[in-house]
């Protein structure tokens, strides 16, 4: 029992990295970025390329990050700053058809078929009487460190509070002399780098790559992040780590295990019933 806690936390780990791109990119830019799971497998097939070529685990997570990190940089400013004054269904569109888009270019690359990716070869430790996966412990541990520096860097920076501020009210900070395109740019960096290292820790659970590789688990992040209350990063951790220990949980009970996905996305919806705006969610007033 306490292993699959374990597993389902660390899972929660790498759900809520992805969320929390999600919720960033919503809170600030106030738009959904629909193709940031696929970021993931840009990342995962930098991560194999790098270890192709140079086959050294260190230089892949820095590539990986770094490949991430241009390519949402490019992706905010080639198809969605220009949307910035459209509706919401344009930029809902348009990150679909960006989803869309990296997949293929990855498929024609790369090919449909998946492709083993070892970052580290796992190991088990064994603590009192349970065994673990060293790299369950590892995620559940780097997954930590990199949310709670996330939140120090959002609270005690100038770019952090630059942040709050075109977060809270976009006009205002600007009259304040606060950069909004600049800050917009730096969230989309940060937000694909969080989901390259969520790529490198799903790598050493599930060490295979394909086009579709980050589908369901950017829309696992994406209901992480709507069960936290989407916009608040708190929210986007809370939510990935019950997703992650509800989804272990359910994989651990042979009878529920083939309903775990449904299991996952029902919890969604009861918890959208109580309360709409998510669990840390915060009610907005609408500007008239």
């Amino acid at each position: 029992m306490l292993s699959t806690i374990l597993d389902g936390l660390s899972l929660g780990a790498i759900y809520a990295l992805i969320a929390l791109g999600y919720t960033m990119v919503y809170g600030i830019a106030k738009m959904l970025n629909f193709a940031h799971g696929d970021i993931i497998m840009v990342g995962a097939y930098a991560i194999l390329v790098t270890l192709n070529a140079n086959g050294h685990p260190f230089l892949a997570v820095i590539a990986a990050v770094l490949v991430c990190m241009i390519l949402g940089i490019i992706i905010e400013k080639v198809a969605y700053k220009p949307l910035r004054g459209a509706s919401p269904l344009a930029v809902l569109i348009t990150a679909i058809g960006v989803s869309y888009l990296l997949q293929s270019v990855a498929q024609l690359i790369f090919g449909s078929k998946s492709q083993a990716v070892t970052i580290t070869t796992a190991k088990m430790v064994k603590i009192a009487s349970a065994e673990f996966n060293l790299n369950t412990i590892l995620t559940l541990v780097v997954g930590a460190i990199i949310m709670i520096v996330l939140t120090l860097f959002i609270k005690f920076t100038r770019t952090g509070r630059a942040m709050q501020a075109v977060s809270e009210d976009r006009g205002a900070a600007q009259l304040m002399g606060v950069n909004v395109n600049k800050i917009i740019m730096i969230t989309f960096a940060i937000g694909s780098a969080l989901a390259a290292c969520a790529g490198v820790f799903y790598l050493m659970q599930i060490p295979s790559v394909s086009p579709t590789l980050g589908s369901m688990p950017g829309i696992k992040a994406f209901a992480a992040a709507v069960i936290g209350g989407i916009g608040s990063i708190p929210g986007a951790m809370l939510g990935g780590v019950l997703l992650g220990v509800v989804e272990k949980l359910a994989l651990n009970v042979p009878v529920l295990a083939p309903y775990a996905n449904a299991i996952v996305f029902a919890l969604l919806i009861i918890i959208l019933l109580v309360r709409p705006i998510g669990l840390l969610g915060k009610k907005r007033r609408e500007k008239v």
